[in-house]
């Protein structure tokens, strides 16, 4: 069994909450030089009401056949997404709580990922596409590693 996807997901939640706290910081530092140079109040602009931030965290886990990952979805519920390592399967759950009516879970989506995973790219709009890599890469006598 691979351990990429276990990875992946936790580097996708550290990632998140490093960029998280990365705007935070810098929303913060921006405040205290606006204070320091005396620019108490913005210049004024045409604003726009805010929405209301949901917080944003999530928890990971896994045994040798299962991988769960939990969050809250742009609504302020409880997300849960299940991934069977096995059979290549993917299954989303939001949960909803609030007054007894309200509450439940609710199966948001499934599919089978196993051909998604052999994909070398998808609305990639990364520089290089796989392909002009594994070109640069043989230019300089590289190869990349073979896949499993």
């Amino acid at each position: 069994m691979s351990l990429e996807p276990l990875f992946r997901t936790r580097a996708f939640a550290l990632g998140a909450g490093v960029a998280i706290g990365g705007i935070l910081i810098s929303t913060i530092l921006l405040g205290a030089s606006r204070i320091r140079q005396g620019e108490d109040e913005d210049p004024p602009v045409t604003t726009i009401q805010p929405q209301p931030m949901v917080p944003a965290f999530g928890t990971a886990d896994s045994n040798g056949t299962m991988i769960a990952v939990t969050g809250i979805d742009i609504t302020g519920s409880s997300i849960l997404y299940l991934i069977d390592t096995q059979t290549k399967h993917l299954a989303i759950y939001q949960a909803t709580g609030g007054s007894e009516s309200s509450q439940g879970v609710k199966l948001v989506g499934a599919r089978r990922i196993d051909l998604d995973l052999q994909l070398d790219g998808l609305n990639d709009r990364s520089q290089y596409t796989v392909h002009e890599l594994e070109q640069k890469f043989s230019e300089i006598g590289r190869t990349p590693a073979v896949k499993k």
